[in-house]
């Protein structure tokens, strides 16, 4: 597999971006922080390269990855307040960075959360957030681009600590710390064993994680070209998908 050097951070302003950029120095990578405001991300994110960009428009994002050996997704929809923000900036960042990419296929880490298939979740109620995460996750796993997609825990929540555990088939709830999150998403850039998989991961006290390695050995792998994660419940049906889904599915799987 190609080395990762270069790695366009989406969401690198967010509180757990920050924390991936730094954590990406930490592993002597060059990590380029996606913002729509330049100032502000300076501000935050002092002596890391800045690539200017709004995920809502795909003709600018063609600058933003070009050059990149792998993209970091972290970002999210929580501060926007518009009905249709989880389809345009959850769902549609994913899909306009995919569009960019063109026929690239760089290392990808996409975030996206536990609760993802509980369809019935006070979560999913109005803007369908669940489930337009899912529909992300769909997208990265037909991209033909080697992936790893973690849904963590609840960030910075719980007794803390550096010691992580993953799991499958979205059962589970506990927290993560967000350092923690950061060097486990930064590890699967660089690890093959974290490649076509999908797993909840937490973390709590006990001895910092160390050896990535066997940690993502512990789950298994995706089915190839299986829309879903390998232990995911079958409850979204495609045949029932927005026109709009679909249609980026029919693209990724005819490149």
């Amino acid at each position: 597999m190609s080395t990762v050097n270069r790695v366009l951070v989406v969401g690198a302003t967010g509180r757990t971006g920050r924390h991936v950029v730094a954590a990406a120095k930490d592993r002597g990578l060059t990590p380029v922080a996606l913002a729509r405001n330049e100032a502000h991300a300076r501000r935050l994110l002092p002596g890391t390269e800045i690539a200017v960009a709004d995920l809502e428009s795909p003709e600018a994002l063609a600058d933003a990855v070009r050059g990149v050996d792998a993209v970091v997704f972290v970002h999210g929809s929580d501060d926007d307040a518009r009905p249709d923000s989880f389809e345009r900036v959850d769902y549609g960042g994913v899909a306009h960075v995919l569009a960019a990419l063109g026929d690239r296929r760089p290392r990808i880490v996409l975030q996206t959360t536990i609760f993802v298939t509980r369809r019935d979740h006070p979560f999913n109620q109005g803007g369908h957030a669940l489930d337009w995460k899912r529909r992300s996750e769909r997208l990265v796993r037909l991209s033909g681009a080697p992936y790893t997609i973690v849904r963590p825990g609840w960030l910075d929540a719980g007794p803390g600590g550096d010691h992580l555990r993953v799991e499958q088939g979205d059962t589970g709830e506990d927290g993560i710390d967000r350092t923690a999150l950061a060097r486990l998403l930064v590890a699967a850039l660089l690890d093959d064993e974290a490649v076509g998989r999908t797993f909840e991961a937490f973390s709590g006290p006990g001895p910092s994680t160390t050896d990535f390695t066997a940690l993502f050995a512990q789950a298994r792998p995706d089915a190839a070209g299986a829309l879903d994660a390998v232990e995911d419940r079958a409850n979204l049906p495609l045949e029932r998908e927005p026109a709009r889904v679909r249609e980026d599915l029919d693209h990724l799987r005819a490149r």
